[in-house]
């Protein structure tokens, strides 16, 4: 027999549904919904191998619904129109249940793709369950996304991954004949990744690699039969963006041992080097600025390093930065001043520069009193000269204040003694 294990184990009632207790529990938001018949449209939303493709058929099932499936890889326009055709005739039979129309992997689906349901779930010829591993917020239109309801599946649990795993041994018309000792699950969990089909694939491939006889299955037998253990990223959907969040957050939160494990993460799942460093060089001036001026050094000095030597010799390079910048004081003084002086600009426009400070190449410029009364700094005692260098309508308005750290407490002290009475240092 050529099915795999993880499709001879799906199930096909709710009561043999493993796992999602929040939607399908004896308290689950869609419990009711499948038990009455009353199925809104939906996203399934969740990860891969957490049973979203199942929960459609069963959902199908129960409620007594014609069936209807779609790949988004393998279907156009054309196909969609035909389906809810065929769909809206088998709707024909029945008085309040609509049929349902499947479409796994929704987030491909193009914009023209996504349009050519509106109408069909708009007008109840259709129920359509839609399964994606991407933020549907991103990747559904917002049209097709007020019609439906967002059901979060989450990764299966190591109890829920245990009792897969008891199934499969027990219940499972091939695995249940064999002598199978499981003696230890951690190595078969993680490289799992909280995935049932991948767990289910992975135990198959190592009872298949026995012949007949006890088959004992301990963490190093799994290691030794599976050598590599792909991380679960994806570079261009949500994970690359959570991902660098939660990276950028903790170097912002000075948490250096998060910092280089979500900078592992991303290496370990393929992300461009170049990227992470550039976000790195951002933080560098956005978060720390002045707090420690050397971070943007280094930053940028890691970014010229990443682009030059490349992988696997720049992850220490990264590592090196994400932990000095982690550790770093923090100011996000620069940051702020640069937000509310383009804010100032946007609401009083463009203000004449002072004539004392205008430059004056000609002589007509310097008859018009260009650059008269510019005081040159340093001509003057400490190389400073109390002179007004913004416009006449907003002199006094202090945009740069000082962070609360080591170095920005200089700077304050050293404003202070020059602009005491005109930005109150």
């Amino acid at each position: 027999m050529n099915t795999p294990l993880a499709e001879r184990l799906r199930p096909h009632t709710l009561k043999d549904y493993l796992s999602q207790s929040h939607l399908v529990g004896p308290e689950g938001t869609l419990t009711k919904h499948i038990t009455q018949g009353l199925i809104p449209s939906m996203i399934l939303w969740g990860p891969p191998g957490t049973g979203k493709t199942t929960l459609a058929h069963i959902i199908s099932k129960e409620s007594n619904r014609p069936f209807y499936t779609l790949t988004a890889i393998s279907s156009g326009v054309k196909d969609v129109r035909e389906v809810i055709e065929k769909a809206k005739q088998s709707g024909g039979l029945f008085t309040t249940k609509n049929p349902i129309l499947f479409i796994d992997e929704i987030h491909r689906f193009s914009k023209s793709q996504q349009d050519s349901l509106l109408q069909a779930v708009e007008k109840g010829w259709i129920t359509l369950i839609g399964a994606t591993t991407e933020n549907p917020s991103f990747e559904v239109i917002p049209a097709l996304l007020s019609r439906c309801q967002v059901y979060i599946l989450n990764d299966f649990t190591k109890s829920d991954l245990e009792t897969l795993l008891d199934r499969a041994i027990k219940q499972d018309e091939i695995l249940s004949k064999k002598k199978i000792k499981l003696t230890e699950t951690e190595a078969l969990i993680r490289l799992s990744g909280g995935d049932a089909r991948k767990l289910l694939n992975i135990f198959e491939l190592i009872v298949n690699s026995y012949d007949n006889g006890t088959i004992e299955i301990t963490n190093d037998i799994v290691k030794q039969k599976i050598q590599h253990n792909p991380v679960r990223y994806d570079k261009a959907g949500e994970q690359h963006y959570d991902i660098i969040s939660a990276f950028i957050k903790s170097i912002r939160g000075s948490d250096p041992n998060a910092a280089v494990y979500w900078l592992a993460r991303m290496i370990e799942g393929g992300e461009d080097l170049k990227f992470i460093a550039r976000r790195m060089l951002i933080l560098a001036s956005e978060d720390i600025g002045n707090a420690n001026p050397n971070a943007l050094v280094l930053a940028n000095s890691t970014f010229q390093a990443v682009s030059t030597i490349g992988y696997p010799e720049s992850r220490i390079i990264l590592s090196q930065c994400a932990t000095y910048l982690a550790s770093s004081p923090k100011s996000n003084a620069s940051y702020l001043a640069i937000g509310k002086a383009q804010e100032l600009v946007r609401k009083t426009g463009d203000l004449s520069v002072p004539l004392s400070i205008r430059n004056a190449p000609t002589k007509l410029m310097k008859e018009l009193g260009y650059g008269d009364a510019y005081q040159y700094a340093h001509n003057y005692e400490d190389n400073f000269a109390d002179h007004e260098f913004l416009p006449d309508e907003i002199t006094n308005t202090k945009l740069y204040d000082p962070g609360n750290n080591q170095r920005e407490d200089a700077i304050r002290e050293f404003l202070r003694s020059r602009w005491k009475e005109k930005y109150g240092y």
